[in-house]
């Protein structure tokens, strides 16, 4: 048996100003700061062998401090571009009020939550799902299949494109599950990566 845990970075300072961020490298805020902290509180007493984040500074961020709150053993964290935010395109940057002034409240929630539309030059969920599960089957499952206990800090969309795939959510199911920032999702996985429990922290 393995354990899985995943969990989105704290708030960064474009989520506190409620703009798109997509592949824009913000930092944390000082409330992210604080939320990786305790998410690390949560973490005390697990061991991973292995670490991931994506190659944003956020979710790094995140990473290590959370690591440092538990108490972890140090671990040399794998960063990688396939688990990034999804890229959204010309609305990076944007305030997410004035956009749907823009293109209507209907629009923006489509490009937000429909499962295969994107936004104007971005990435839709399920072009983000075809870049994070390729990257997860190759590099990170033959470790959790090995029985080695793995950690990774991503964003909301590259954690939904995961959970859809661990727990065989359909589109509509995945839209609608939320995820809290800097909130750890443990898993336990036998040696198929069938989740035999999964829960939040």
């Amino acid at each position: 048996m393995a354990q899985l845990v995943i969990f989105r970075h704290g708030q960064s300072v474009w989520n506190l100003e409620n703009k798109f961020t997509g592949w824009v490298d913000v930092e944390l805020s000082p409330k992210g700061l604080e939320e990786a902290r305790s998410a690390g509180l949560k973490l005390k007493g697990y061991q991973f062998d292995y670490a991931y984040a994506s190659d944003l500074k956020r979710a790094q961020n995140t990473l290590s401090l959370a690591l440092e709150s538990a108490g972890h053993t140090p671990v040399t964290p794998v960063y990688n571009k396939a688990l990034n935010e999804r890229m959204y395109g010309d609305l990076q940057g944007l305030d997410k009020a004035e956009t749907a002034k823009k293109y209507g409240d209907e629009q923006v929630k489509i490009w937000r939550r429909s499962y295969d539309i994107a936004p104007p030059n971005g990435e839709s969920l399920k072009d983000t799902a075809a870049r994070v599960i390729p990257y997860f089957e190759s590099e990170i499952a033959p470790k959790l299949k090995a029985g080695k206990n793995v950690v990774i800090a991503a964003h909301g969309n590259s954690l939904r494109a995961l959970i859809m795939h661990l727990e065989n959510m359909t589109p509509e199911q995945i839209l609608e599950f939320e995820i809290g920032t800097a909130q750890p999702r443990l898993y336990e996985l036998d040696g198929e990566l069938k989740v035999l429990s999964a829960k939040n922290l």
